[in-house]
């Protein structure tokens, strides 16, 4: 079936029906579980860890133990992954990590979170999710490119064992799997302890799912093809730009996964949001300062493109494959929203930590 597919729609259309079907999958169920990094740092930074927390830590070990089983069945095989086989960044893993979680806390939500908010009516979502994509774009390739590379250059891994996590410890994908299975366990335990709605869990299951599903698809195709096709899975900052910049100056996109996930993701949270009555439109105010949203999402912007991808793309989707430097970004934009929200609170700024 698959290769009818290839045949009829050639490996970027295979490509773009996939990425869209994985984003319509993520979208509906990050808008349903309410699924957002930030609301998490939030809650154990103000020493009230909760449902956001229950949800996120559901969403990520679903992710890791989704992938690992594939591993371990042999359906998968990420050895030639980007965030494994090429050189990466540890500096940048934690400067950009850094950045981009106090970028977050700013703009009240990381770039997944700002996409899905964007297709349920919110303006303010929309407005910082364009400047973190053209911020982006030119941390790639444009006026921002060689400070993002001189940071990058401070302390490099070589691909390889050098980056693999698993390796590094000595571990196995089934030793990662039973891991994941009973961390998934006791996220679940918890989330039950904290009175989380059973379908708002489920659906955080289903965004961690939808993370190994994106591997899966990928690799399956790039096994069909006889183009070389890359192995990846969900990360935003990279696709929207992509999007962004194909809208803006080209008459025809690339078809590529990334290009039909960031559509795939808005048909997906708006389509949820409308089905549970949840769309409105919203607006800054007084209480919602632009230049902070403004701020947050150029940190963020340059921030993911400097630690290799945004919290999805490296924090779920790199570090369900074990990759050093996805796990060491984790931690860095853990610890950059966290402190930065402690500040915030510190100075009495009540209006940017509110959960969206």
């Amino acid at each position: 079936m698959l290769e009818a597919l290839i045949d009829s729609l050639g490996d970027g259309g295979t490509l773009m029906l996939s990425g869209a079907v994985v984003g319509v999958i993520f979208g509906a169920a990050a808008q349903r579980s309410r699924f957002c990094l930030r609301a998490a740092t939030v809650e154990v930074a103000s020493g009230r860890p909760g449902p956001s927390l229950a949800i996120w830590l559901i969403a990520f070990f679903s992710a890791v133990l989704s992938v690992q089983a594939a591993i371990v069945a042999g359906w998968l095989d990420v050895d030639e992954a980007r965030q494994l086989a090429a050189t990466g960044s540890l500096s940048g893993a934690v400067i950009g990590g850094l950045m981009f979680g106090a970028g977050m806390i700013l703009a009240r939500g990381c770039a997944s979170r700002l996409l899905v908010l964007a297709s349920t009516g919110n303006l303010r979502a929309l407005v910082s999710g364009l400047v973190l994509t053209l911020v982006a774009q030119a941390a790639l390739s444009g006026v921002l490119a060689r400070p993002r590379e001189a940071l990058s250059a401070l302390w490099t891994v070589p691909g390889g064992t050098g980056r693999d996590l698993l390796a590094m410890l000595g571990a196995g994908h089934g030793g990662a799997a039973l891991f994941a299975a009973a961390a998934l366990m006791l996220a679940v335990g918890y989330a039950a302890f904290c009175r989380v709605e059973p379908g708002r869990a489920v659906a955080g299951a289903i965004v961690g799912v939808a993370v190994g599903l994106g591997w899966g698809m990928t690799y399956w195709i790039s096994q069909a093809s006889f183009e070389i096709v890359p192995v990846a899975s969900i990360t935003f900052t990279g696709p929207s730009t992509d999007t962004l910049m194909g809208l803006v100056t080209a008459p025809r996109m690339p078809a590529s996964f990334g290009v039909g996930l960031v559509p795939g993701v808005m048909l997906g949270s708006f389509a949820m949001a409308v089905f549970r009555r949840e769309f409105r439109i919203e607006r800054f105010g007084p209480d919602t300062p632009m230049e902070r949203y403004l701020l947050g999402a150029c940190l963020m912007g340059f921030g993911a493109m400097l630690a290799g991808g945004c919290a999805v793309g490296a924090g779920m989707s790199g570090g369900s494959v074990f990759s050093l430097t996805a796990w060491v970004a984790a931690f860095a934009m853990w610890a950059g929203a966290m402190v930065t929200h402690r500040l915030l609170m510190g100075s009495g700024s009540q209006a940017v930590v509110r959960t969206p």
